[in-house]
């Protein structure tokens, strides 16, 4: 796994620490904290050995977790908007307006100012190469008038201050959602203890595929949302922002930088839920027999002005107003919008956010044969529709359905008994009025069906936000951190669970609480009817079904393997802690059109690649050839 959310890096568990941090043993609260300083650029760990705040003061390990720990705190997980845009000057806009005027007006403009096609009214004289003098007639004359338009909702769950992934390849131009991406499968990669080119090499190339994307594109000025205002703000449309902006893009730049990928590569949308549609497809894949190897992602970055705004218009977002009407408040403080979110209490709205989530993917067979560390397993992942609906965006029963086969699939593989004692949910929680009373009803009903008396249920959006397509990303890595430490975060935000919430069988707390976790539900509930539970298994669970498939010489063979990766892995994550990153980027390298191939009627050879494609293809269909 590996990516990037407000809590912090995805590797290590070290956003999930962020999480749970005062639960955790002072060794791996003092980690953590050193981990996301140097995230922050707070403090530089030089090859020395030393750590160096910056000012050249050399601190140790205690003395600096001491000294940044706030600012580690304050600067991390949800908190005020620190784009420049939504500060007090207010985000630059235009409106439009209808001057009058009594006689004709004259103005001085620059040559390459004035627009190409001018009212025939308009008269231009030349006053130098670059300047022209205009005169306009009486009457009315539309214009745009530059504004300052205040924000009306301040809170956001942003990367932790100071860390911008552009930073770590070259990156010309990118979308953040894109930089988010290329971060994200990196620190998949290096937190696999896996050498990607020795693991491709062992395989057909067709073998290996690529789910990523996100829930709606690239909308920054550097994908679709400059090139859709490029006409009404003056400034010109590049030839980036059309293909960057695609919601499949992720994958793409996985495909032609990162891995140098020739598989099955797509992405499936599906609003909030977009990170299960795609793991679904990678494991659906890995079942059939189709692929050995999937990566499957999201990256969404979503924290611009534009698309805020339509959240808050269709009533979705916590806005400031809101928060301040929720806690009789006149000014909200940086504490209060710290507190944003607040799933299954008395709440206003969801908070929005960005994220970067990356799961690698494989056989069991392949993980044991290569020593790959398991950090879980994923047996299934449901999806369904709502059927008919009176509003897009109101909820409905589908999530009855996907959540009701993972209990089921849960209770075959693990036992009713486990499924009941053994079982947490990871809440898609997003903190609106609508989503506390369906999603609580959902789980109620799936509870009482099963003799569920007092499920444990998670809502890692009280510290991260709703990150979009990549919010079941966020969950997922939260669930994996839990299986690792056997602590399940708790709401800090909930100060009492509302009252129309429906929590008889349900079990919240504010604090992290230990558990002894086989499995965790990680449930979605999209936009438009969007609904995906995936059911994870942990690592221990996992080991256990192996030993029956394979036998535990093959398990013992695979510990014994496995030991290099676990080296690798961690040789990553304290590079990694002290603030030292490299993204995989690999722009023009073997770079092939076609004419390099070797091409048969059984196979295709790519240079550079071990394996050839092989050309055999299942045919369920028949024949009619004689």
């Amino acid at each position: 796994m590996g990516g990037v959310n407000a809590a912090g890096r995805t590797s290590g568990h070290q956003a999930y620490r962020r999480t749970v941090l005062d639960a955790l043993h002072k060794d791996d609260q003092t980690r953590t904290l050193i981990g996301l300083a140097a995230m922050m650029r707070l403090v530089i760990h030089h090859d020395d050995g030393q750590w160096r705040d910056a000012n050249g003061e050399v601190l140790d390990a205690a003395e600096l977790a001491t000294r940044y720990r706030q600012q580690v705190l304050d600067h991390s997980l949800i908190r005020r908007i620190e784009d420049p845009r939504f500060n007090a000057d207010g985000i630059p806009a235009n409106r439009q307006a209808l001057l009058s005027f009594d006689s004709p007006h004259t103005f001085q403009v620059r040559r390459r100012q004035l627009p190409d096609d001018l009212p025939e009214t308009w008269q231009v004289r030349e006053l130098d190469r670059h300047t022209l003098e205009v005169t306009v007639p009486a009457g009315p004359f539309e214009v745009m008038l530059p504004e300052r338009r205040p924000a009306l909702v301040r809170a956001a769950g942003q990367l932790p201050s100071g860390f911008e992934p552009s930073r770590f390849y070259r990156s010309v131009h990118h979308p953040r959602g894109l930089s988010m991406a290329i971060f994200g499968a990196s620190d998949c990669l290096g937190q696999s203890g896996l050498e990607w080119e020795t693991l491709r090499d062992r395989l057909d190339p067709d073998a290996i595929a690529v789910y990523a994307g996100n829930s709606i594109g690239q909308l920054d000025d550097e994908g679709w949302g400059g090139l859709l205002k490029s006409f009404v703000s003056g400034q010109r449309a590049t030839s980036k922002q059309m293909p960057l902006g695609y919601s499949q893009m992720p994958a793409d730049f996985l495909n032609a930088y990162v891995l140098g990928s020739v598989g099955a590569t797509g992405a499936i949308q599906g609003a909030c839920a977009t990170f299960l549609y795609n793991l679904r497809l990678g494991i659906e894949d890995i079942a059939s027999g189709r692929r050995r190897v999937v990566m499957v992602g999201t990256s969404d970055a979503p924290i611009t002005p534009e698309i805020i705004e339509g959240f808050r218009a269709m009533g979705a977002l916590a806005d400031d107003e809101s928060l301040k009407a929720l806690d009789a408040l006149a000014l909200l403080t940086d504490a209060d919008y710290q507190r944003a979110c607040r799933p299954f209490a008395r709440n206003c709205g969801f908070t929005i956010a960005e994220a970067s989530q990356f799961l690698l993917l494989m056989d069991d067979a392949l993980a044991l044969e290569t020593g790959a560390q398991i950090l879980g397993a994923v047996p299934g992942v449901f999806t369904n529709a709502d059927g008919w609906k009176r509003s897009i965006s109101a909820p409905g029963i589908g999530n009855y359905i996907t959540l009701g086969k993972a209990a089921a699939l849960a209770r075959e593989m693990l036992g009713a008994e486990a499924l009941r004692k053994r079982t947490f949910l990871h809440a898609h929680g997003t903190s609106t009025p609508k989503n506390r009373v369906t999603e609580s009803h959902v789980f109620d009903l799936i509870a009482r069906a099963h003799g569920i008396e007092s499920w444990p249920v998670v809502a890692v959006k009280a510290f991260v936000g709703h990150s979009q397509g990549s919010a079941a990303g966020d969950q997922l890595a939260s669930a994996l951190g839990s299986f690792a430490h056997g602590l399940l975060p708790g709401i800090p935000t909930l100060d009492a669970v509302a009252e129309d919430v429906y929590a008889e069988r349900l079990r919240f707390s504010r604090t992290p609480m230990a558990f002894d976790a086989d499995a965790a539900f990680i449930n979605a509930k999209g936009f438009g009817g969007n609904n995906a539970t995936g059911l994870v298994l942990s690592p221990d669970v996992t080991e256990r079904l192996l030993v029956k498939r394979h036998g535990q010489a093959a398990i013992d063979a695979w510990k014994g393997r496995r030991e290099a990766i676990l080296d690798a892995a961690g040789a990553y994550e304290r590079r990694a802690d002290e603030g030292h990153f490299q993204a995989l980027y690999r722009f023009g390298e073997g770079v092939l059109e076609g004419p390099e191939l070797e091409v048969s009627a059984e196979r295709i050879q790519i240079p550079g690649y071990a394996q050839p494609v092989s050309l055999s293809v299942d045919n369920p269909f028949g024949s009619v050839k004689e």
